[in-house]
Order: structure tokens, then C-alpha cells, then sequence
């Protein structure tokens, strides 16, 4: 569920609110600034859309099926952990390929792509790592 999650977030807020990026806005064939660049833009975030749902959605049913099988509900930090620790996990898989190694984009492409921007949301995922394994830790009881 959190790298479900963390992607909508990203796609979201990132893509279509602060339109910072799209999420092949740094390839040459693809420039935002133009109709056609942004239409293949468009339908690359949506396409990373679905992606992400289908995670969410899956890490849904997973949860759903653990309960109907009778394993005890976990607590509320405990899940909180989970998900704020796959958030983290999603951003550094997706940092370090599609910023770092392809380079298909970067968080800030509206400002020519300033490497501190990617760093940053490195640096961000290693912190959401870090916090939630400490929720999930701090939730965990015996069933």
C-alpha cells in the first residue's frame, strides 16, 4: 500500500499540481513545451497512474485477505509504519532509476533539472524509511 501511495502522491502533487515534472519530461523526443511532448507526458503519468493504483489497490486486497483468514488486524501505527516506510521505498527506487539513472526527469524540471532537488528527495524516502520502520515498531503487539 505505501508504494501505491507514495506514487499517487508523486504523481499527484509533483506531476499535475505543482506541475514540477512529468514523468518523461527530460527525454529529448518529449519536451512539455510542446503539444505533442505534452501529450506523450500525459499519457505516461497516467499510465504511472494506473501503476500505482494497481499497488494500492492489490496492497488492499492483500490486507483484506490476511483479516478474512482470521490473522489479527494490526494496529493502527503498526499499518501507518508499513505505509510511510513504502512511501520511502518508492521514492528511493524512483529517485535513484528514473532522476539519477535514466534520467528521464527530475524533481524540478521546470528549473532545468538542479541535481540538489533530486538529492533532497532521496533524502526525503531515506527519512520516511527511517520514521516509519520506528512507527511500525512502536505499533507492534502480539495477536
Amino acid at each position: 500500500m505505501g508504494l501505491g501511495a507514495g506514487g499517487l502522491l508523486d504523481g499527484v502533487v509533483l506531476h499535475q499540481v505543482l506541475q514540477w515534472h512529468h514523468l518523461i519530461s527530460d527525454t529529448d523526443g518529449n519536451p512539455v513545451t510542446t503539444v505533442g511532448g505534452l501529450e506523450a507526458n500525459t499519457l505516461a503519468d497516467g499510465l504511472f497512474h494506473i501503476g500505482t493504483m494497481i499497488l494500492l489497490v492489490l496492497g488492499i486486497i492483500g490486507l483484506h485477505a490476511a483479516w478474512r483468514q482470521g490473522r489479527w488486524a494490526p494496529s493502527a501505527r503498526f499499518q501507518l509504519g508499513l505505509v510511510l516506510a513504502g512511501w520511502g521505498v518508492f521514492n528511493l527506487v524512483e529517485g535513484t532509476i528514473n532522476h539519477l539513472v535514466l534520467g528521464v526527469h527530475h524533481v524540478r524540471d521546470d528549473l532545468g533539472g538542479p541535481l540538489s532537488w533530486d538529492v533532497g528527495f532521496l533524502v526525503f524516502g531515506a527519512a520516511l524509511v527511517v520514521a516509519g520502520t520506528l512507527v511500525h515498531r512502536s505499533g507492534e503487539e502480539s495477536p
